[in-house]
Formats: C-alpha cells, structure tokens, sequence
C-alpha cells in the first residue's frame, strides 16, 4: 500500500468534544485506507493557521480539517499564501458545518474519513477579503455581526438555535449602514443598506438557498444586498429566504462579480465564515480554482 502522510489539525473543543473521543477510531479508519496520520490539537485563536502553514512546510500530502467552520476558516488562512498547497480533507465534527453541507460532505466520521481515504479532489475558488481569506461566506452590515456575538459555550449548547436568538435580540436595534459598492459587471450601489452577503457557496448560515446558484468552482462570488427595510419587512424577507425566494424581491439586489470593494462613511465589521475578519473598508476577489479540497466523486450529496 502506497501510503499518504497527513495533518489532521482538530479543534478539541468543538461539537460537545466528540472529536476527542473519536480520534483513536479516526485514525485507526484512516491509517487502514493508507493515510498515515499525524495530529495537532488546537490551542487558541490562530493556533489552527500556524499549524496549516507548518504542516506544508514539513511536506505532508494532506491535511485534514476536524471540527467546524472556525477551524476550518483558521485551516484555509493557513493555507490559501502557501505556494504549494497540499489537498485538504474535511471531517465536519462542529456545531456549525456550513461548508461541508455545501459540499455534501457527510456528518458521520464514518463516511467523511472514506471519503478522505479515497483522496477524489476538486480544485475551489477561494475568497479574499483584504488581506484575510475564506470559503463559504464574507458579509458586512448590522445584521451579520450577530454571528460572533454567540458566545462560544452557548454555540456549543444549543447550536444554531443560539444565532437565532441573538438575530430576535439583535432585531431590536436593526439599523442600516450607507455603503458605496462597486467592482466588475454591475453597476455602483450607494444607499442605505441592511446587509451585504458574499456568497462562495449556497450554503450559509442554515440558509441551504439563499445563493442557489452560487457554485465553489465558478470563479464568481454571488452577491446579495438587502436594502434598507422595517423589521416586518426583513422577518417576511427573511422568511422567503428559506424557500429561496428571496432574490426577486423588490429590498434583494442579487449579481455576481469576480471582485469588489465595500466603503461606508460608518463603522462596520466583516464577518468571514461566521468569524470577526476586521472592519470595512473592504476588497474582495475570488482567487479562481485555489485549493484542492477532496470531495465525493460521484457529486452527490449525503450530508445528513
């Protein structure tokens, strides 16, 4: 057997600890497929990209990302600056796995590390915002700072239930920020706006249709603007959304760019895959066909 040698960089912490107690079965599972691995539990806030950059630069074959969207967000910044990037593997073990279910990567550890084993990649577009990067989703407005509101402790409780609780709380001071919006192939927008979304996938935020033809290896960003509105007007918009009926919508500016810049006279933070990723003013472009990251061959989906 021609063995691979690979990273498996995990957050111990994430999804009620069931990392830590699968580990032992992960790479007995995975060392049987011919995946020789090695591990790196993660520390702290950045631990997960320093351990993703030395991973490369001790030339292993792969890594593999365990946890959910904030390790792997912390993964991608370590990899997306490295000449050489190795082809990363997803074991969606957090309390939030937005990207992995745009993928159809399956929950089951089982499943996930097969699909590892059978090392079938795909090349995707990755995003970068200013000088920070990320898969799934870039937004800005007073909405999307609820996101890394939601205590960490109280993610892991209750899941996605605790986002929509701090969005009710957040809904009370729903404001709207001026932005200027421009870049390639669609006209400036300035006005008041709530939100903006950057979508790489269709998957964000439990919303499996708010991009539904936003693809990974496209080489475009969809982008959805949610103009000024009142609370009734956002619950019902809110509502469509998850029908993914959203986009015709009078409030909903929808297009698709390769790249753009977001400046406002106020103060506005960038959410990157659910994380802080600093303040507006901000530039956007897809970085074309970046990362291999290993996919079911078939295309079909299984995330359940």
């Amino acid at each position: 057997m021609d063995y691979k040698r690979a990273r498996l960089i995990y957050n111990p912490t994430s999804g009620r600890e069931e990392m830590k107690r699968r580990l032992p079965d992960i790479l007995q599972r995975l060392e049987m497929g011919g995946i020789e691995t090695s591990c790196h539990a993660t520390t702290g806030e950045g631990d997960a990209t320093r351990a993703a950059t030395e991973a490369i630069e001790r030339g292993f074959d792969m890594i593999i990302a365990a946890g959910g969207d904030g390790t792997l967000y912390e993964i991608i910044n370590g990899m997306a600056e490295q000449e050489y990037r190795p082809p990363l593997g997803i074991l969606p073990l957090g309390t939030t796995n937005d990207f992995a279910r745009a993928l159809g990567i399956p929950k089951h550890w089982e499943y996930a590390c097969d699909l590892i084993i059978q090392q079938y990649t795909r090349m995707m577009d990755v995003g970068k915002a200013n000088d920070r990067y990320f898969i799934n989703i870039a937004g800005g407005g007073s909405l999307t700072e609820l996101t890394y509101e939601v205590p960490s402790k109280l993610k892991t409780m209750i899941g996605q239930l605790a986002y929509y609780m701090k969005g009710l709380e957040k809904m009370v001071r729903l404001r709207p920020t001026e932005l200027l919006i421009q870049g390639n192939g669609f006209a400036p927008i300035h006005e008041e706006i709530m939100l903006f979304l950057i979508c790489n996938s269709n998957s964000v935020g439990g919303f499996e249709r708010l991009a539904p033809e936003a693809s990974l290896d496209d080489g475009l960003f969809d982008v959805i603007v949610l103009r000024k509105c009142n609370l009734p007007e956002f619950i019902r918009i809110a509502s469509m959304a998850l029908r993914g009926e959203h986009l015709n919508d009078p409030h909903v500016i929808h297009f698709r760019t390769d790249q753009m810049t977001v400046t406002t006279p106020d103060y506005v933070q960038i959410n990157l895959d659910g994380e802080y990723g600093g303040n507006l003013p901000g530039a956007f472009q897809v970085l074309p066909a970046h990362l291999p990251i290993i996919v079911d061959e078939s295309g079909h989906s299984s995330y359940n």
